[in-house]
Order: C-alpha cells, then structure tokens, then sequence
C-alpha cells in the first residue's frame, strides 16, 4: 500500500524550514510532496536546494485548501493520501499504524491521528484533537475540545474509534475514495471542507476513524489566525453549506434555527467589542443565501443518510448546561 505525503504551501518558508525535517525523518515508507499555491516567497527555491529529495508540485495559483489539494492530487498515483499542513510536526511510526488499520479495514476511508498543540504538547490542539464528531445543527466539535475548551491530554482518548470527520491538518484518505467523491468542494476555499467531505463519505456508507497510536503536534492558526474576521467568515458560511448539502430531514428548519444560533454568536461579538467578527458573521449568511440556488443542485446530487449527529445541540449543552468536556456529554 503506497502513501503519499502532501503538504499544502502558500508562502511557507519559514515553516517548511522548521516543520519538513521531522516529516523526512519519520516517513520513510512514503513519498513526500510540496503542493505549492502559487507562492510569491522563494519557498521553492529553498525546497529545491535544501530537500531536493521533496517532489514538487506546482498548482497555477492559490486556490486555498480546497482547490490547491484538488489539483495537486490529480497528478499523485499512491494509494493512499496523507494531507498535512505546513506546520505539522510528527512523530517515530507515525504513519504505521495508519496503514495497518487502512489495510485491515477495507470500509474505513478516511482517518485521523492523535493532534497535540505543538506549543503546549500536554495538551490537544484545536483543529481535530482526538477526532471530531458535530450536532444536529451542524456545529462541530472534538473529543479533547469543544469550542474553546481544550483538554489535557491524559490518555483518556487512546482508543482506536469511529469518529464522524478527521481534521484537514492531518487528513489521510484512500485515493478510490477521494476519488469518488471528486474531492474536496472548492467553493469553500479553506476550512471546513473536510468536515464536508467525511459528511459525503458518511453519506455513502464510509466509516472515518481515529487513530491515537499516530501523534502529531500541530501549530494552528499559522496561516490564518482565529483572530482574523475572514476566519469567522469561511467557518460560518462554509458551516452554513456543508449543512444545507449533507443533513437529512427539514433542512429548512435546521438553516432557520441555525440563523438564531448564530445570532447569539453574533451578539456574543459584539459584547466582546470584535465588531468585525459580527460583520463576519452577517456576511457569511449573506454569501449563504446567495448561493442557495447552487447549494439546492448541490443536495438533490448527494446523497443523506440518518444519524448523523452526536448530539442536538452542542451549543446547549456548553453555554447552557455548562457541559464543557467531551466525556461529559
């Protein structure tokens, strides 16, 4: 079973510089790309001199994660895709129990390993922690984070499992699979396409899993800070269309309650004074509905299947039952 490595870069040097090596020491069964966005630094350059053992592979422009993994995969033959950010650092045998559950586990298309902040190692990182799972109303969240709360990993989560979609910080999945799929939706430009994709994949009877025996520790935010409004933008109103195309039942009422939820999100911005971050959210609805008509062709073409969520509403259950921690919902 051959795998490919890919990171996705945009501008990356430095992070290259610090992050590739730990990539090339532990991953010696597989072949290691740079997909790179249309990148104005001299990142090739440096990759070329530095790693010559790196294959390149040059994407016309910078179509974010979507499209810039979309078009870097149609080139790559192995069997199964690892997608690795930029600043991911892993670990010895990072990638042997990966394949040994993909070899095992023929209806397992997709899998995520254990992600740990790089910055503080003790502790899960935001984007994925333990695996994700998402509520009724299409809020995701993580065993070792919900919202902002972030858990102490202290082994609570070391069981292999199903979980209902893998991060994209580090996202391997089986190429017939993506395949299938025709990718990644490249309407979202970046952040929460793979929750879609795993949602797609769900819809079509494939299982994604977690596998805590893998760790990685990953920075986060390294090319677009939580603190950045056009962040709060992508995740809403690509939240909002991940919703519409994939979940089962009324949707319209699943959208209706969701534009109440997210107004508290909204009032919650404005208490904190983060006036671009409400203008975010409104925007993100806007952009939404605009594209109803697109998104409407998009759900009559997938595929919806039950039991989907985790859990109502995980927003209920943190704000207003006070439930901050996976393992207490």
């Amino acid at each position: 079973m051959k795998i490919a490595v890919v990171i996705l870069n945009w501008n990356g040097k430095a992070l290259l510089q610090k992050f590739l090596p730990s990539i090339i020491a532990y991953s010696n069964e597989a072949t290691i790309y740079v997909a790179d966005n249309a990148s104005t630094d001299d990142s090739i350059t440096f990759i070329s001199s530095e790693f010559p053992q790196i294959k390149i592979i040059k994407n016309k422009e910078n179509g974010g994660y979507a499209k810039g993994y979309n078009d870097a995969l149609k080139h790559l033959e192995e069997d199964i895709f690892c997608l690795v950010n930029s600043d991911i650092e892993v670990t010895k045998n990072w990638l042997y129990s990966i394949v040994e559950t993909f070899k095992a586990e023929q209806n397992t298309a997709i899998i995520q390993p254990k992600i740990l902040d790089c910055n503080k190692k003790t502790h899960f990182e935001y984007a994925g922690a333990a695996g994700g799972f998402i509520d009724k109303f299409g809020y995701p969240f993580c065993r070792g984070r919900v919202f902002d709360t972030i858990e102490e990993d202290k082994k609570q989560y070391d069981t292999n499992t199903q979980i209902f979609w893998a991060s994209g910080a580090c996202f391997f999945i089986r190429k017939n699979v993506f395949n299938t799929l025709k990718g990644f939706d490249e309407s979202f430009f970046a952040h929460m396409e793979e929750i879609d994709l795993c949602w797609r994949a769900h819809n079509i009877g494939y299982t994604t899993k977690y596998v805590w025996q893998s760790k990685v520790y990953h920075v986060g935010g390294a090319t677009l800070n939580a603190s950045n409004p056009k962040k709060t933008y992508l995740n809403f109103r690509n939240s909002l269309a991940t919703l519409f195309k994939n979940a089962s039942g009324n949707i319209f009422f699943l959208i209706l309650t969701r534009l109440i939820l997210d107004s508290f999100a909204g009032v919650k911005f404005l208490l904190e004074f983060k006036i671009s971050h409400l203008f975010a959210i409104i925007k993100a609805h806007l952009s939404f509905y605009s594209r109803l008509p697109k998104l409407l062709k998009q759900r009559k073409a997938t595929q919806q299947k039950k039991g989907y969520f985790k859990t109502k509403s995980i927003v209920w259950l943190y704000f207003a039952s006070k439930k901050k921690y996976y393992y207490n919902l």
